[in-house]
């Protein structure tokens, strides 16, 4: 009996230590954590926000900070995320296995080695919004909606560790300061307005602002009024490809911009330049060129059209800002006389505003478009594919790519991009591209944020969401949709562009609207064109590569929206005051 029951005491006790047995016999050791400091001398109070924590190899880029280095591509730093709710001045929050990482899930796995550490806490603010819903989002604070540079994110400064499964503390003792305010000149007006629609939307006061770039003699001819040409794109800091000083001639070569050239930057302030030179110069169209800040909590940009999450940019822009800036600045102030362009994000934008607003614009030139038919997505078809991470097959698992060079080779997956997406934010939070795209095309979701298209773990694509994508946001649906009564007010309006081989494979949704608009009824005039083996973003110039032609927008737009605007004034109409 005695040797019985001691039998079952050493079986029960065996089975108590397995766990702890297996963990040593696989070298696992306790519990890796970090524990991050709030300062007691923060006077804000409790903090709510994403709290990161970032490990750059001590040999990579050591003359950056690692926040600097995170990112999805072939230079993929480990990082890992934790919502903080309530976070109090004075106490530590621990990073620990529970914490989600990108590319390494979990803390324990992160490889041995040297690494520079460093924490990072993007704050956000509670809105109230008019509709009732409590969200916790991150505000734009002048910076463009940028977590790295948000004024008032919270950073531990850069320690290095031999990381060997043993944590260490970190303490957020630095803070971003506040955007310097843009300085006008002569030339180049900041106008930022109060936004009744979006302010009742968000349950707190919204803006929206834009650089205004005055056409040479506006000051001599106080009768001329001018056409609108409005540059849309990502969120500016100041007016793109502007510089009304010669380049500086103690610039350092840099090599840190994405087209890896010797010298970009001295090349950028050259063609900056030179667009003074020849916008103030004899023969320049006479325009008032604009670019819009419009940032969401969700993003840099609202995509410029309404949405359930964002509100109703759209109109914001469209109504609000825009007749502003005619007012103030002598605008001819009808649809005739506003062109649009922009490549990207901007040139989805230029097409969206075209369509939703087609009697406001006279042309959109369309340049390397985000999706604008949803059947690809990248390399998603919405409407027939049941997974986004994975192509079809019974038997094997072949990831999705979601981006490439110019010669095909991949660099990571969409379930790599929305996985990295995923650390940064949850809710639709990151602040980057996948959940943009949910916050603008997406109805509101159970939880009050974006609803879902697809399971950000599984990739299982959620058919409702995308048929209120496909009715709402799909440009390329819309365009067949509505051809009957849309397609004479477009007629001659559309020039779209796209490389074959764009980074993205945006070319494949510019290659489904082509189609259409090839034998459109009634016919849409439209001009599509596509630059031989160019990457993103390629927007028209074949006499240029990408990395010069992306510096000349006004030159190749400009010409053209005169052109049109001559052809299809109405009778009666000013295309004189400003032709001098």
């Amino acid at each position: 009996m005695l040797a019985a029951i001691f039998r079952i005491l050493v079986g029960t006790l065996l089975l108590a230590l397995a766990p702890a047995v297996a963990g040593a016999e696989a070298g696992r050791g306790p519990d890796p954590v970090f524990r991050v400091e709030l300062p007691d001398s923060l006077k804000d109070g409790p903090q709510d926000g994403r709290l990161l924590l970032i490990f750059a190899p001590a040999d990579q880029s050591p003359e950056q900070e690692p926040r600097e280095l995170v990112n999805w591509d072939g230079s993929a730093i480990p990082f890992y995320g934790l919502d903080v709710e309530g976070w109090a001045p004075g106490t530590a929050r621990r990073v620990d296995d529970r914490a989600f990482g990108f590319p390494v899930r979990r803390l324990r796995d992160l490889p041995p080695g040297e690494y520079r550490v460093q924490a990072f806490l993007n704050r956000y603010e509670t809105f109230r919004m008019g509709d009732g819903r409590v969200l916790k989002l991150p505000p734009d604070q002048g910076e463009g909606q940028q977590w790295r540079d948000k004024p008032g994110n919270l950073y531990s400064k850069p320690v290095t560790v031999r990381w060997n499964g043993r944590g260490t503390t970190l303490v957020l003792s630095e803070r971003i300061p506040p955007v310097q305010p843009f300085q006008e000149t002569d030339w180049v007006k900041h106008v930022r307005i109060r936004s009744e629609r979006l302010s009742k939307f968000w349950g707190r006061d919204m803006y929206v602002a834009a650089f205004v770039t005055l056409p040479q003699g506006f000051r001599d001819h106080p009768d001329a009024r001018y056409p609108l040409v409005i540059n849309h794109g990502h969120f500016p800091s100041a007016p793109a490809g502007w510089r009304e000083t010669p380049p500086d001639p103690q610039l350092k070569p840099d090599y840190s911009t994405r087209f890896q050239l010797a010298g970009y930057n001295r090349i950028q302030q050259e063609l900056s330049h030179d667009f003074f030179k020849a916008w103030t110069g004899p023969g320049f169209p006479r325009v008032l060129l604009v670019e819009i800040q419009h940032p969401t909590p969700f993003y840099d940009d609202s995509y410029g059209v309404n949405s359930a999450n964002n509100g109703p940019y759209g109109d914001a822009i469209q109504y609000e800002l825009i007749p502003e800036i005619e007012r103030r600045f002598r605008g001819i102030g009808e649809g005739w006389a506003r062109f649009v362009y922009g490549g990207s994000t901007g040139g989805w934008i230029a097409m969206a505003v075209q369509m939703f607003y087609p009697d406001d614009y006279n042309g959109a030139w369309i340049a390397c478009p985000d999706p604008i038919d949803f059947r690809h997505y990248m390399t998603v078809n919405l409407y027939e594919d049941r997974n986004a991470y994975w192509m079809p097959n019974r038997f094997k698992r072949t990831p999705r790519p979601a981006h490439r060079n110019w010669l095909g080779h991949i660099d990571t997956t969409i379930e790599e991009n929305n996985l990295w997406e995923l650390a940064l934010g949850t809710r639709g939070r990151s602040g980057d591209q996948w959940d943009v795209w949910e916050s603008v095309y997406s109805p509101v979701g159970p939880d009050g944020y974006p609803r879902r298209i697809w399971d950000r773990l599984s990739g299982e694509i959620d058919p409702v969401t995308a048929a209120y994508w496909k009715e709402h946001y799909d440009l390329s649906y819309i365009l067949r949709r509505d051809w009957p009564t849309l397609g004479p007010k477009l007629r001659g309006k559309l020039r779209i562009y796209a490389g074959d081989m764009d980074n993205y494979y945006l070319n494949n949704a510019v290659y489904a609207v082509e189609e259409f608009l090839r034998s459109a009824q009634p016919a849409a005039d439209a001009v599509i064109d596509y630059g031989d083996r160019a990457e993103h973003c390629w927007n028209g110039d074949h006499t240029r590569s990408n990395a010069w032609s992306r510096l000349r927008y006004p030159q190749m737009v400009l010409p053209w929206a005169v052109e049109r605007m001559i052809m299809t004034a109405p009778k009666g109409a000013d295309v004189s005051s400003w032709r001098y």
